[in-house]
């Protein structure tokens, strides 16, 4: 039988690259599910990804490769798998994976995980201190950890001089994905979040109903 997403036991797989060198939305869906882990020395923080947005490059007049190649977005056009971190509205990191083969642009966004392990240390990174009933996290304080692609980031410890270009389909990366054998979560579309192009494409998915999405409801996407 396999096991449930609320199972942190789950044994790991690495995502290989070949995940990765596929169309941005097939990524994005499989994705879902799937476990961010961040080796911090004899620590390890890992989370369950359940919100994400598909970019596709230069014919998306949303994404960062829409103007073609440049030194910051360079990344989006190497090879799939490689770590896109960018800096946003003077205060946060977003981190993305570059997707499509070598040269093609293309990419996900990671909007929201689910904590697994490493709690404490996520808290304190995002300088929150967790309240604790019965023995647990209040759950307010712990969904306000990874609820969105800054928070995440401030709790993986995420920055660009950091890991923009790191490898996340190696083992030997301090920041990489792993699958596992817990059951495959229900997926839903949505238009995108925070953007002012492209706004109504059905690009972000999500996992319905995980209380860590940055966003619970938004407006209905336009299937085209």
């Amino acid at each position: 039988m396999k096991k449930t997403h609320d199972n942190v036991s789950c044994a790991g797989k690495l995502l290989r690259r070949t995940f990765y060198n596929r169309d941005p939305r097939e990524v994005s869906r499989d994705l879902l599910g799937k476990v961010l882990v961040r080796r911090a020395g004899r620590r390890i923080l890992a989370a369950r990804i359940v919100e994400v947005e598909a970019y596709l490059g230069t014919d998306d007049p949303a994404a960062h490769s829409a103007s073609g190649r440049t030194l910051r977005n360079a990344v989006l056009f190497g090879p799939p798998g490689l770590a896109y971190v960018y800096f946003i509205y003077g205060n946060h990191y977003c981190l993305n994976v570059s997707c499509l083969p070598d040269g093609v642009a293309g990419g996900v966004l990671f909007r929201a995980v689910e904590p697994i392990s490493g709690i404490q240390s996520m808290a304190r990174a995002r300088g929150i201190n967790l309240k604790v009933r019965n023995g647990n996290p209040d759950q307010k304080s712990l969904r306000n950890l990874t609820s969105g692609p800054g928070k995440l980031a401030q709790a993986f410890g995420v920055t660009r001089e950091r890991d923009n270009g790191k490898d996340l389909a190696s083992l030997t990366s301090d920041l990489f994905i792993m699958a596992d054998d817990c059951e495959s979560p229900e997926i839903q579309l949505t238009s995108r979040i925070g953007i002012r192009k492209a706004v109504d494409l059905p690009l972000r998915y999500i996992v319905p109903g995980n209380p860590f999405l940055s966003v619970a409801t938004v407006r209905p996407a336009k299937f085209q």
